[in-house]
């Protein structure tokens, strides 16, 4: 890793790894908003759907959870002559796209959940490599504004995947390929422009079978920053789980949305909170660059998202839900910008940085799996209230914030 006096990486190298970390977020977001819905829908009609598409997308979820670590192991150990993370890039581009085509093309919903898994098992493999750049090429002095623009990514591919699926409507195979086709684009630009890291041989450590169990740990008593930042990110989207996961029930049980109403009503939210979601990040990010200083700006905006659930919670109306959904855009905008370049700080070496970058993603894949399974004994205790699940998903998000204050490596 380069230290803070490293050399500052210009503003064309930023765009060009920002445009492929788009292209991984565009290119597994893109079928979970609209295409893989539409492919289950039509192989087993509308009944059998909801069923068949959850099994398929918690399946893949689960691939992806222990997919990382892995390939950010195979990344941290490779001795290629093209680099350690390029060679991932290319493999985990080409094997995603064809696990797409292999969904794109599938008569039965038993290969479109083969396909799915092909998809989340190399475009994570890709993403591992790509996440490792930051913390590889970016120095310590730049990294917060770095990757406040890797904030602005996801809502922005969320979009963007939207749109490109519209153009293509009734072309299933163009709607499937085509985001895959332009993230290809972005993610070759990088691969040929990036000065990779290189490996000697003589510095790679033994394969074995307890290297391979390591890829899914970090000792918290020798690395109790990169620990505390794992239990902070976790409980941090784990509160956003049970926001996104149980919004729309929450408008019909406690707002009294028509049912009629609540596309539009979620679609609205969302804009909202991703329009805040942008602008927090790119200026968090330049702020914790320009102040030195992370902590704050991690469990400050943690803090301040917890008070955006309480106000969901405590809402009675629609207006006071958007209310709520934008303040938690400011906090959640600048948490996961700031969030990114503290624990690229904190690394516990750069022998392991994509391995231990994997790791922290189980902090980020794990929630959304917990989360609906979870929510519904906290409804019970609540007695289906969806304003306590919102005030204890408030809760998780000021444990998120307390959990960042131990560590000592960054101010």
């Amino acid at each position: 890793m380069r230290d803070e006096g490293g050399t500052r990486v210009g503003w064309a190298f930023v765009a060009t790894y920002a445009a492929a970390y788009f292209a991984t977020s565009l290119v597994l977001i893109a079928p979970l908003l609209v295409t893989l819905a539409l492919k289950v829908n039509a192989l087993v009609g509308t009944e059998r759907a909801p069923n068949s598409l959850s099994l398929i997308a918690a399946t893949g979820s689960f691939v992806s959870l222990f997919a990382n670590p892995v390939f950010g192991r195979l990344s941290d150990r490779t001795t290629s002559s093209y680099g350690m993370r390029r060679p991932w890039m290319l493999i985990g581009l080409v094997g995603g796209s064809l696990g797409i085509l292999v969904v794109a093309l599938a008569q039965t919903v038993a290969m479109v959940l083969v396909g799915w898994c092909l998809a989340q098992l190399f475009f994570n493999a890709m993403l591992a490599a790509i996440v490792a750049v930051l913390p590889d090429q970016v120095p310590v002095a730049q990294r917060g504004t770095v990757s406040g623009i890797l904030g602005v990514c996801l809502p922005v591919a969320s979009v963007g995947g939207s749109y490109v699926v519209n153009v293509f409507a009734g072309h299933e195979l163009a709607m499937f390929l085509a985001p895959c086709a332009i993230g290809a684009v972005f993610v070759v630009l990088l691969v040929v422009r990036l000065e990779d890291r290189r490996l000697d041989p003589a510095d790679r450590s033994p394969w074995s079978v307890r290297e391979l169990l390591g890829s899914y740990y970090v000792s918290p008593r020798r690395h109790s920053d990169f620990a505390w930042a794992f239990v902070s990110r976790f409980m941090f989207l784990f509160a956003y789980a049970l926001l996104v996961t149980f919004q729309a029930y929450y408008l019909l049980e406690h707002l009294g949305t028509a049912e009629d109403d609540v596309p539009h009503q979620v679609f609205v939210g969302t804009l909202v909170q991703s329009s805040c979601v942008v602008v927090a990040a790119l200026l968090g990010g330049r702020i914790s660059d320009r102040t030195g200083r992370r902590k704050a700006l991690v469990a400050g905006p943690a803090g301040l998202y917890g008070i955006a659930l309480f106000l969901i919670s405590a809402a009675d109306d629609y207006d006071g839900f958007l209310v709520g959904m934008a303040l938690g855009g400011v906090g959640f905008g600048v948490y996961l910008a700031v969030d990114l370049a503290l624990v690229a700080d904190v690394l516990p070496g750069p022998e392991s940085v994509a391995k231990d970058l994997g790791v922290l993603n189980i902090a980020g894949a794990l929630p959304f799996s917990l989360a609906p399974a979870i929510a519904p004994a906290i409804l019970a205790v609540g007695q289906g209230s969806y304003p306590v699940l919102y005030a204890v998903a408030g809760v998780c998000a000021l444990v998120a914030a307390a959990a960042i204050l131990p560590v000592r490596q960054v101010r």
